[in-house]
């Protein structure tokens, strides 16, 4: 018998490969629970999910927990294992230019949702090269972060943050170029977590350890696969994403570091999220770092 957990995640995209492959390998199932898998589209939909009790544990960003934890609630959602270390998406832009930080001036960028985690992380790195948000390019928070592809390809905006594998479909549709990986750009950050509400996993800690041990799976699986292998496993998941798409895909997050090969979240690298969120003026107040992250079970899956 299965245990059902409700599972929420930020958005579709093949930057969660080591989720989709406990999946559709049955780690999950082999730990006795099923995945109901839902889409949030957005992290702060995601977390409305989670605290309202419709999904069990959500997959997004830090960055929604910290802000639900500054805001004094008493049951608040715990950061419980870590997915990613990097930012998923890639900067397109309409022409095969020479690529520098500087063609922004001027422009304006298709960023996502304001004090989302695309949207800090990119304003962080075009800072950290030297181009001001808001002054020297304008960073269009307007779109929903599931159109902006739809968005950029119908004509908005200069260049685009896109995750895969809607970036490239965007350049296999000759709509496109890419132009640099913003993941590589910031560095190592906390950028995709999951995590439930406190009182879920004080009344679950067993369904907690299983779904931690199944996603290590998944980090591991991926980590010793080639792309190949990976895309080939990800085809239930993305059936209209052609599987050569799927390849490149894969190899372009694997290129870049995209995945945590264990779910312990480091105290350092949520600082540095901290930072981001600082730079962006979404952040008054840092958190307790062992308030907010339990790292138990995902040392618990690694042992």
């Amino acid at each position: 018998d299965l245990v059902t957990v409700r599972l929420n995640e930020v958005t579709h995209s093949v930057f969660y490969a080591p989720q989709y492959v406990a999946m559709e390998l049955g780690f999950f199932a082999e730990e006795g629970i099923a995945i109901e898998l839902t889409n949030g589209g957005g992290a702060d939909k995601v977390m409305t999910a989670v605290v309202s009790g419709q999904s069990d544990i959500g997959l997004a960003g830090p960055e929604a927990c910290i802000y639900i934890y500054n805001q004094g609630k008493e049951d608040y959602p715990r950061i419980f294992a870590q997915l990613t270390k990097r930012d998923g998406s890639f900067l397109i832009g309409r022409t095969d230019e020479d690529f520098s930080w500087e063609n922004l001036r001027g422009k304006t960028i298709i960023g996502g949702r304001k004090g989302g985690m695309p949207e800090m992380t990119l304003e962080y790195v075009m800072k950290q090269n030297g181009v001001v948000p808001h002054v020297d390019a304008v960073v269009d928070t307007s779109v929903q972060f599931n159109m902006m592809a739809g968005a950029f390809t119908g004509g908005q905006g200069d260049y685009v943050a896109l995750f895969e594998p809607a970036a490239t479909e965007v350049i296999e549709a000759g709509q496109g170029y890419l132009l640099c990986s913003i993941g590589e750009e910031s560095g190592e950050i906390p950028y995709t977590a999951y995590f439930a509400a406190g009182s879920y996993m004080d009344e679950n800690p067993d369904v907690i350890q299983r779904f931690t041990n199944a996603v290590y799976r998944g980090q591991q699986w991926v980590a010793e696969h080639s792309d190949a292998e990976g895309a080939q496993a990800l085809v239930s998941a993305f059936p209209d994403t052609d599987v050569d798409v799927l390849t490149t895909v894969v190899g372009r997050y694997r290129g870049i570091g995209a995945w945590n090969t264990v779910p312990v979240m480091k105290q350092e690298a949520l600082e540095r999220l901290e930072t981001v969120m600082e730079m962006a003026g979404e952040l008054d107040q840092r958190v307790d770092f062992h308030k907010l992250v339990d790292n138990s079970f995902a040392e618990n899956a690694c042992s």
